[in-house]
């Protein structure tokens, strides 16, 4: 079912790990631990037990740039087969909540990421209709998605000579959130005399419906790869007798038990709104009804309305505190799967913190009349319900914690220690915080020399940005990553530092788990004995092991004295170490930096810092992700602009732009 392409073969003590994961699979094991250092293949391992164990996967990582950078590896490593990406769709997220103490009401305000939505709808159709299935997912997994039998059985069954006039198909695709348009754009259709196209949200796909005598005469599918194909190329169609389109949104139920949803969110808004009166909350009465009126109406009409997963418990029809569906119940519609916990250590605390601050925003704003109660039932998943639903589990970590160990038992621990290239763990050097600075900027400068980079941890975001500018001043290539950045763009300074675009990067906690560098050499951590979160024992060993994919890596701790969490992270990487260097010796293995080829990324990412389309005055300038498609776009406007003040000379220039860009695409 899995076909795994690589021209590696298991070494070191690869082949040991997998034995004893591939056996605990198939001897009913629920919990196994990998304990793999940096640069020990633990993600080849995964992909060996994969190919081993023959089910859907689902790998959870604990922040979407990690998750993106497995993604690509997996898609590697099985091209053939139906690898995606799940995360959280959000590239700006305020939720709704309520502020009594200075009756502050804050709105929900976000901003969705269209190309990561897109990716969502591949993930979950590829799961509904396909067995070999990997997804990367980050804690998004345990969010509330929907039924996944509404999903499945509430698509739109097609097939060549079915019984069907175009505006039947028209009412069934607005029936699950298709808009109509005259742009092919994804979860749009477009509708001409006798044909209707339908994009898929996934965009890729579109379904091209031909109708005749109230039938339907032909159905035609083009594949594509990139949504900027649906404008700028003519899409290559091929016969198909049957398919079937599933709904555009999530949360979407039939017209039979949309109206018993209703009925049952009048009779909770009727018994509330009974309680906020005897209460005498009067305003919080009033404000309820109103706002959950308004949205009954919209759902009666279209079948939808705005924050309609407040009301996903009636939807699916739940009883109160019963669990949301989620990506999990998406992969228990396969049957068996495997789940993989990647950086474990991370992972878990996260996957198990997420309820607690869901719960006590919705319980605020339920209190205060701003949602019905069944609102605090969309919401992730708590930790027990999590254990519930996965099934066999390898949790994969350097530093594994306790959770893990004790799950997995002693029998259940498999060590990777040693890397297939003879890498070590890194030398360590520490250094006095007096005059740290000089110093690093003295050994940085050294590395640059060398063609190497440079990582260095910093304890805040104001640090981090002091520093990048200083080095920048001291016309050192350097960037620094933070929380704020988002997603995609945080994949592109890492790659332009592999790239050697930036020679160092500077940031907080985001250089730790699972960054794939095999150019950096030296990792500088400021402040090293400041005990606390960002300086304990797993954060420095994880930190150090970013040095472990090059031949020369150096650990440069500035520090005043040995703390508790230093000596232990020194004696365990010396441990490991030791152990490294006696199986090189007793191989003849001379270690190598890692060769890793800077890929593309198959997700949404600027490939130019500054992108021009155009010419002369009507040049267009795109900062950020600017595409062909949308500079046409600003052309057309500015053509029609000049039309409208019959400047036709203008106009007429602006045209021949257009019909150019559109050359160079075609």
């Amino acid at each position: 079912m899995f076909k795994l392409s690589s021209k590696f073969e298991p070494t070191g003590d690869q082949p040991e790990a997998i034995e004893k994961l591939a056996k605990g699979l198939k001897t009913g094991k629920k919990h196994q631990v990998l304990l793999g250092v940096t640069g020990s293949g633990k993600t080849f391992t995964m992909a060996k037990i994969i190919e081993h164990y023959k089910k859907p996967t689902l790998i959870i990582s604990h922040n979407k740039t990690l998750a993106a950078q497995l993604y690509k590896e997996f898609k590697e490593f099985f091209p053939k087969n139906a690898v995606h990406y799940f995360v959280s769709y959000y590239d700006y997220y305020q939720p709704e909540a309520y502020i009594p103490h200075t009756d502050t009401y804050i709105e929900k305000d976000s901003k969705i990421n269209q190309e990561i939505d897109r990716l969502r709808h591949a993930a979950t159709q590829a799961l509904i209709s396909r067995d070999d299935v990997i997804i990367v997912a980050s804690v998004s997994c345990i969010y509330n998605l929907g039924s996944p039998d509404d999903y499945k059985n509430l698509g739109l069954q097609i097939f060549e000579n079915k019984k069907m006039n175009s505006s039947e198909l028209v009412r069934g695709l607005l029936r699950l959130q298709y808009v109509p348009d005259i742009e092919l754009k994804r979860g749009c259709f477009r509708k001409t005399t006798n044909e209707i196209e339908v994009v898929a949200p996934s965009a890729q796909e579109v379904i091209k419906i031909k109708f005749k005598n109230d039938r339907i005469e032909k159905i035609m599918q083009a594949t594509i790869s990139d949504p900027e194909e649906l404008e700028m190329k003519d899409l290559k169609y091929e016969k198909i007798v049957e398919t079937t389109i599933f709904p555009a949104k999530y949360w979407i139920t039939s017209g039979d038990k949309i109206g018993l949803a209703i009925e049952n969110i009048k009779s909770e808004l009727q018994k509330h709104v009974k309680h906020l009166k005897k209460e005498k909350k009067f305003e919080e009465a009033v404000r309820l009804q109103e706002k959950t009126r308004q949205d009954i109406e919209m759902m009666r009409q279209t079948g939808y309305c705005h924050g309609i997963e407040n009301y996903s418990r009636h939807l699916d029809f739940r009883k109160t505190g019963e669990p949301p569906y989620s990506l999990l119940d998406f992969f228990s519609s396969k049957g068996e799967f495997l789940t993989i916990i990647d950086e474990s250590h991370v992972t878990v605390p996260q996957l198990r913190s997420m309820f607690t601050g869901d719960h006590s925003r919705k319980s605020t704003l339920v209190e205060y009349g701003f949602r019905l109660p069944s609102a605090i039932d969309n919401r992730p998943l708590k930790f027990p319900e999590f254990q519930k639903r996965i099934q066999k589990t390898i949790y994969t970590s350097a530093t594994p914690a306790k959770y893990e160990m004790e799950q997995a038992g002693k029998d259940g621990i498999a060590e990777q220690l040693i890397r297939p290239t003879g890498l070590l763990d890194p030398t360590i050097e520490i250094r006095p915080t007096e005059g740290q600075i000089p110093h690093l900027v003295e050994n940085i400068k050294a590395r640059i020399k060398n063609h190497e980079r440079v990582i260095v941890t910093t304890l805040t975001k104001r640090m981090a940005e002091d520093l990048s500018e200083h080095l920048a001043e001291q016309e050192i290539k350097v960037n620094y990553l933070h929380s704020e950045i988002k997603t995609l763009d945080r994949l592109k300074i890492i790659k332009d530092l592999r790239l050697g675009n930036y020679d160092v990067l500077v940031g907080v906690n985001l250089l730790r788990e699972g960054l794939d560098l095999p150019e950096v050499s030296l990792i500088a951590i400021l402040d090293a004995d400041k005990e606390g979160f960002l300086r304990n024992t797993t954060t420095l060993i994880q930190t150090m092991g970013r040095a472990a994919r090059n031949e020369n890596g150096h650990v440069i701790m500035y520090a005043d004295k040995i703390t508790k969490s230093i000596d232990f992270a020194i004696k365990e990487t010396l441990r490991r170490r030791k152990k490294q260097e006696k199986y090189n010796k007793e191989n003849g293995i001379t270690p190598q930096t890692i060769i890793k080829e800077i890929g593309n990324f198959d997700l949404p990412i600027s490939q130019k810092e500054i992108q021009k389309y155009g010419e002369g005055n009507n040049e267009i300038i795109f900062f950020t992700n600017g595409s062909r498609q949308n500079a046409m776009k600003q052309l057309q406007k500015l053509m029609d602009k000049a039309i409208r003040k019959m400047d036709y000379e203008t106009a007429l220039g602006l045209k021949e732009q257009i019909r150019k860009l559109k050359g160079e695409v075609i």
